[in-house]
């Protein structure tokens, strides 16, 4: 091979290596989803921790992602800010999404019956019925206070400290239902 050619050989592998990598990093810049408009305010400075995908019998659920500022602990959740968004995949009615989060909250630890009556009437308020791309985002203040919303609009709110770390720990606590789901929203996955 002559000099030249080699040469040549060697530019166009560069601009081809250039320009893959270029079109990687645009891949993940373009994968990496848009930090929600709500959390502008409620966290500045606010990143993606991670995200993933709960799924039932194969089909997917919904798409979840853990937002929070850098240095988010997982060991001490429930007293940090953060949020957690779901993106449904499907149709689903409000009252079993809450139903469902009471079941999921009582794996994380026992909460006696009143507790579970009061905070089910709450959900039921907070979490409408969805169809696919519906988000639903979930704001804890790290002090106890979570507000919800449903496509950007609030729907309820609860100051309770307890409910904030039995709820959260749906997703996030090591008695998760769904290990594989969490490992994927702390990065870990």
């Amino acid at each position: 091979m002559t000099e030249l050619r080699r040469r040549q050989t060697l530019g166009w592998g560069a601009s081809f290596l250039a320009l893959t990598m270029t079109a990687m990093t645009h891949d993940l810049l373009a994968a990496t989803p848009a930090t929600p408009a709500e959390l502008r305010t409620a966290l500045p400075g606010a990143r993606l921790v991670g995200t993933g995908v709960l799924r039932f019998f194969g089909l997917r659920v919904y798409e979840a992602r853990l937002w929070a500022a850098p240095g988010f602990n997982p060991a001490d959740y429930a007293r940090q800010p953060f949020a957690l968004e779901l993106i449904y995949d499907r149709k689903l009615e409000g009252e079993a999404i809450a139903e469902r989060s009471i079941a999921e909250m009582r794996r994380v630890e026992p909460f006696s019956e009143d507790q579970g009556r009061q905070w089910l009437r709450m959900m039921k308020q907070a979490f409408p019925d969805v169809v696919a791309q519906d988000r639903l985002l979930g704001i804890s203040d790290g002090a106890g206070k979570v507000v919800f919303l449903h496509n950007g609009r609030e729907t309820a709110a609860i100051d309770d400290a307890v409910y904030a770390r039995l709820f959260f720990g749906i997703w996030l606590s090591e008695q998760t239902s769904a290990p594989a789901l969490r490992a994927a929203l702390l990065g870990q996955g």
